[in-house]
């Protein structure tokens, strides 16, 4: 081994999205380049480069002297074997910060600007605390809707495209904030019944207790190559996958890997984050479901014509047949919270389940039927009859059980966390108003969506009656340190307001 060579040594650790190097500070290496603690390096071996951030170790257990060690994520995308030599040198700083810096200061970036940044950042030039800057200096009200509009094309751009070669490709998208509203799963069997072609490609839960891709992982396979999704979609006219591994937009995702801890989830990126994927899926035709609701991340009508506004601004300049429809947002969707839960009530919705969430089969029936109107053969009003005749005649089911087949079918078992702590009414009344947040929060303390079996099971909905005493939700837990966690946090407040039926919140919207 020459002094300009390393030989490379796996750290099964895993940096979740993030390019991870370890050196040892006794490395003659380390010494003489000047190596910092969280500076980039470059990483090179035959032909194949890595940009990483550098961790500084003083334990030969974990790296020797004369080692370069990678976590998982790292070793992965190097692709080469363990014990290979290779080379390591300072990476330079990317460019585009300057432009970051700018926006801090409060500019106006340009296309070119935003380019560069998604540029660097899918070639992981970006720390996650760069990132992290980036998103708090464009999140808020901060982006323009042309710098939306540049911020959407460079993410679009920073990945594969995928082109089905068809002229009507659907899809459908909730904003979320609104927990166990879990519509996708039943708009795409339905619709994908009818015969179009909708390749529903999701992320995963950022701030809730369970996105689409958590709660299908309950019945089947989510993680699919880009080569499998395609056979799959062209034999069953959908799919319900995780997208992250079909490189659609990268950005997006390592920009979603700061926003989860982080907590954040601003409009801008919001809007950027959905059309870049769903234009990097090849969706030809879009439907948007934006709740709205006290609780909800948008509260108020205003807010919601504001977002819709953008959302088909952006989408007509980037050639996309975009409708968005706002429902109503003021308390879960169906009765679970958590990704096993959510896929009971899904089941039992599709089986036609006589106990199945009343709620979760109108809006998904809804959204369905307005899918099914962009078909052209399809008169305009026509969509929800065709969606509930699919689904009552036991056709939609039939389709997801071909879904589940075709991605891999999972084990199904429905059996919640087995710690339990059930909720009871703290007085007689009406249930006037349940908290989204609140019940969210809940769910994700008691370990949803990576402990799929945690979360939140609803008993009683607005305007539900209620004795006091009685069991108005329970929450399930698989680790006692989060059932201790999430039952401080119900006892101190439940999410839940009972009163009279005059102080019943109303809907904004008609479903």
């Amino acid at each position: 081994m020459s002094n300009d060579t390393l030989q490379i040594r796996r750290i099964g650790i895993d940096t979740y999205h993030e390019n991870v190097a370890y050196l040892n500070r006794e490395c003659a290496f380390y010494r003489a380049e000047g190596f910092q603690a969280l500076s980039k390096i470059k990483v090179c071996a035959n032909g194949n480069k890595l940009l990483a951030v550098l961790n500084v170790v003083d334990d030969s257990s974990i790296v020797h002297s004369g080692e370069l060690g990678l976590s998982e994520q790292a070793f992965q995308k190097l692709n080469i074997d363990e014990g290979a030599l290779v080379t390591v040198e300072h990476a330079e700083p990317p460019a585009s910060m300057d432009a970051v810096r700018r926006k801090i200061n409060g500019e106006r970036l340009s296309q070119d600007d935003f380019t560069s940044i998604a540029k660097d950042i899918a070639e992981t030039r970006y720390s996650k605390m760069e990132m992290a800057a980036f998103l708090v200096a464009t999140g808020q009200n901060n982006l323009d809707r042309d710098e939306l509009l540049y911020l959407t094309r460079a993410m679009l751009d920073s990945g594969e495209r995928m082109n089905w070669h068809e002229s009507l490709v659907a899809d459908k998208h909730c904003i979320g904030g609104i927990p166990g509203n879990r519509t996708s799963m039943l708009v795409v069997p339905i619709v994908a019944a009818h015969g179009m072609l909708i390749p529903k490609t999701s992320s995963r839960a950022i701030t809730s207790p369970a996105g689409t891709a958590d709660t299908m992982e309950v019945l089947a396979e989510v993680n699919l190559s880009p080569e499998r999704l395609h056979d799959i979609v062209r034999q069953e006219r959908g799919c319900l996958a995780w997208g992250g591994t079909a490189k659609l937009a990268p950005v997006d995702d390592l920009l979603i890997s700061v926003e989860r801890p982080l907590g954040i989830d601003s409009q801008g990126q919001m809007v950027a984050s959905i059309l870049s994927k769903k234009l990097a899926a090849g969706s030809t035709h879009l439907i948007v479901d934006i709740p709205v609701g006290p609780t909800a991340k948008v509260r108020h009508m205003r807010q919601a014509l504001a977002l819709r506004k953008l959302f088909e601004f952006v989408g007509d300049q980037l050639n996309i047949h975009l409708e968005v429809m706002i429902t109503d947002g003021r308390q879960p969707v169906g009765r679970g919270i958590g990704p096993v839960l959510e896929a009971r009530d899904i089941m039992q919705v599709l089986e036609n389940n006589p106990d199945a969430p009343f709620d979760l089969r109108q809006k998904s029936l809804q959204l369905a039927g307005r899918i099914i109107e962009f078909d052209p053969d399809v008169r305009g009003g026509q969509g929800y009859a065709i969606a509930r005749d699919i689904l009552d005649s036991g056709r939609a089911i039939a389709k997801m059980n071909d879904l589940i087949q075709a991605q891999g079918a999972k084990t199904i078992d429905f059996t919640p966390g087995i710690l339990c702590h059930e909720v009871c009414a703290d007085k007689e009344g009406i249930v006037t108003h349940i908290d989204n947040f609140q019940m969210a929060k809940i769910a994700r303390i008691a370990g949803a969506p990576m402990d799929k079996k945690a979360g939140v099971d609803l008993l009683k909905k607005i305007g539900d009656r209620v004795q006091k005493g009685e069991p108005i939700y329970r929450v399930y837990a698989g680790f006692s340190a989060d059932f201790k966690f999430a039952k401080t946090l119900a006892v101190d407040d439940n999410g839940y307001r009972i009163g009279v039926e005059e102080h019943v919140l109303k809907p904004l919207v008609a479903f």
